[in-house]
Parts: C-alpha cells; sequence; structure tokens
C-alpha cells in the first residue's frame, strides 16, 4: 500500500455512483462419499482439472480442500455463470480422484490426515501455530469488491463493521463436528477463533494506521507475516480490492450471488458515506465480537445485534434493514431483482445449517449439499 495525496472523502466522491466490480475465492472440502471423512486427494483433483479450469485454483493449507475463484465480474448473472462453471468442474475432478466436492464450511465428521500442502509458507504456519494449524479444515467464501484506493479500503472496512455480523448469520453452513450437531450455525466461526489474528477488523483511521497495526502484531507474534491480516473485512494485499471473509462457502451458486451481491450494494453505499463526510458507527469491541458469536451461534433462528442501537432484534429485522440500506446500490447495479429472489429463497428455504439439520441426519445432509453445491 502507498499514501495518497487526495482525502478518502474525496477520492470517494470519483469512485461513488460507479458499477463496482466483484469476485469471489470459493472453498470446498472434498469428502469420502462412504464415510463423509475429508479425502486429502487435492492434488489429484486439481490434476483433473482442464488446464484452462487449473489458472482458476488456487492450492489451498490442507490437502482435502479444494479452491475456486472467478474472473472479475461487473455483474451479478456473469457472476453466477461462472460460479455454476467452476462449481461444475471442481466436482468433476473432485469425482475423477474418488471424492465428493461439497459446500460445507466445517469438516463434519473428521480429518483422518491432517498434514498441510507441501509448500514452505504453510510449512511455516504450521510450526509456528501448532495445533492451531492442524484443527479440522474450513472453508470460507471470499467477496472481492473494487475499491482501487487502499486510504478508501480502510475506510470501508471501517464502515462494514456494524454489517457483517449479519452477512455471517445469513451464510451459516457448518453444523457438524465430529459427527454431531455442535448446536452452532457456523462451527467455522466458533472454531477459527483459535486464529488469533482473525476477526473483525479494528477500527483504523488510515493506512499508516493499517501498516503501523499490521507491523506490531508481526512484531508482537500474534502474525506470522504481513499475510496473515486474517480480518473479517480487510484491504486486499494482492488486489484492489475490499476484500470480505466472514462468510461461510454457500450450499449453492445462488446463495453465493445473493451474499456477493449484498455485499457489492454496502460498499458502494458506504462509499456514498464516506464521500459525503459521515462517520462511521464505531460499537464498542466486546459487543461487536458478541454480535459475531451470536450471529455464528444462532444464524437467522434468533436474534441479531442491532450495533447502531446497541439492541438486540430478529434476525430477519436485520436483513431487511441491510437489504433497506443497500436498496439504492442494488438499484443502481441492477442488483434489486436478483437479490429479491435470492432472498425470498433464503427466507422460504433457511441458511445452509437450517437445511442441514432439515435433512434429517448427517448422511442425508452432506448428500444434499452435494447435490447444492453444482445445483
Amino acid at each position: 500500500m502507498s499514501l495518497t495525496a487526495s482525502s478518502p472523502a474525496e477520492i470517494a466522491g470519483t469512485i461513488a455512483g460507479q458499477r463496482l466490480t466483484v469476485g469471489v475465492e470459493e472453498e470446498f472440502l472434498l469428502l469420502d462419499p462412504g464415510t463423509w471423512r475429508n479425502a486429502p486427494v487435492a492434488d489429484a483433483a486439481r490434476d483433473a482439472l482442464a488446464p484452462q479450469v487449473r489458472e482458476l485454483t488456487r492450492v489451498e493449507f490442507r490437502r482435502s480442500m479444494m479452491e475456486m475463484v472467478t474472473p472479475v465480474c461487473s455483474s451479478l448473472p456473469q457472476l453466477r455463470a461462472h460460479l455454476a462453471a467452476n462449481r461444475s468442474a471442481a466436482a468433476a475432478a473432485a469425482h475423477a480422484a474418488g471424492a465428493r466436492l461439497v459446500a460445507v464450511a466445517a469438516t463434519p465428521v473428521a480429518e483422518p490426515d491432517r498434514t498441510v500442502e507441501d509448500t514452505p509458507r504453510f510449512h511455516a504456519i504450521s510450526r509456528h501455530y501448532g495445533p492451531i494449524a492442524h484443527d479440522p479444515a474450513l472453508c470460507g467464501c471470499h467477496i472481492h469488491v473494487g475499491v482501487p484506493d487502499p486510504q478508501v479500503a480502510v475506510q470501508v472496512c471501517n464502515h462494514l463493521r456494524p454489517w457483517l455480523p449479519v452477512v455471517q448469520a445469513m451464510t451459516a453452513n457448518s453444523v457438524f463436528h465430529a459427527a454431531a450437531d455442535t448446536h452452532h450455525a457456523s462451527w467455522r466461526s466458533i472454531q477459527l477463533e483459535r486464529w488469533p489474528s482473525l476477526g473483525p477488523s479494528p477500527f483504523l483511521t488510515s493506512v499508516a494506521h493499517y501498516e503501523r497495526t499490521v507491523a506490531e502484531l508481526v512484531g508482537s507474534g500474534v502474525m506470522l507475516d504481513d499475510s496473515m491480516v486474517l480480518w473479517w473485512a480487510r484491504p486486499s494485499r494482492r488486489y484492489p480490492t475490499v476484500e470480505v471473509r466472514v462468510a461461510d462457502v454457500c450450499p449453492a451458486a445462488g446463495d453465493t450471488v445473493l451474499v456477493a451481491g449484498l455485499v457489492r450494494a454496502l460498499v458502494a453505499t458506504v462509499l456514498d458515506d464516506i464521500a459525503a463526510g459521515r462517520p462511521a458507527v464505531r460499537p464498542p469491541e466486546h459487543l461487536l465480537r458478541a454480535a459475531h458469536w451470536n450471529a455464528a451461534h444462532q444464524g437467522l433462528g434468533g436474534t441479531l445485534m442491532d450495533l447502531r442501537g446497541r439492541r438486540a432484534v430478529p434476525a430477519w429485522d436485520m436483513v431487511d434493514l441491510l437489504t433497506e440500506t443497500a436498496g439504492p446500490a442494488l438499484r443502481r447495479h441492477g442488483d434489486e431483482a436478483v437479490v429479491a429472489l435470492e432472498l425470498a429463497r433464503l427466507r422460504t428455504e433457511g441458511t445452509g445449517a437450517d437445511r442441514q439439520r432439515r435433512a434429517g441426519d448427517l448422511p442425508a445432509a452432506m448428500r444434499m449439499l452435494a447435490g447444492l453445491t453444482t445445483g
């Protein structure tokens, strides 16, 4: 990152009103279709991909995981097409390797092989964090929204903080651990709390403040290096984007389209706020963390925190408030109808966690998710 001469409000004013780009990284588990244990066949699955598709995958930390990345997209229909193609290709490659590709966010049964992929970086992480790095594999959905200036990206992350527990609740899709219901909607979120550099992003005033904070955390030993910024929202190190990392991997491509559309609209909305000089809501850190824990625990089945009013409200009231707040940006991007359709389906079918529990038992839930993964 480098400092810019103009103020964030001036820069945001040049971005506000534009159509923002969006891209998605989805992580999937490779599961044995007989036992639903994790299958360490990622290398074979990647080798089974066509060369042009292999460019859209990444080597993940664990050998039972497969990540697929969309190109930069300008519209939600374009994004949906890329998500569907990625999922179809990855599922076929997983089948060729003797596994099922499943969009589930936490290891449901067990991971007998917890070795990391053989790269110097992954081995360094393994040594530094020890058993934490060898917890059962987890899968997220990371949404990138184009924000070309790093000063503005830092401010966007500040403004997003009160809304991210709602996104977390909407995408909760990890009920099972060790073959039992955890009584949490997003076990992934709970398990990730063991990582010391993960959670809500701190409130930062500038790029210089960001860089100083990261350097202090690296110096403390909490972060191995500056690539270990694992906050729920962060300025991307690799792309001119804000990256929102709070979501569980979603069961179906339509669920991912929904959350990507809402996140893009939220970013566009807060850009308007920054340009107008409206300050970010700054809830106390203990309440922000409590809101995230509650979202992971209940999903959309109970209450969520309205962090502006510092009170608990019915979860769907917060979803409606988020959608209403982002409404002008949804319309500006041409996303209102798509988001409304997917939101109506979410209201009827429930989150991934709800769908897993409704399936009856773990094998039925995994078969259901494997089907939803590719539509």
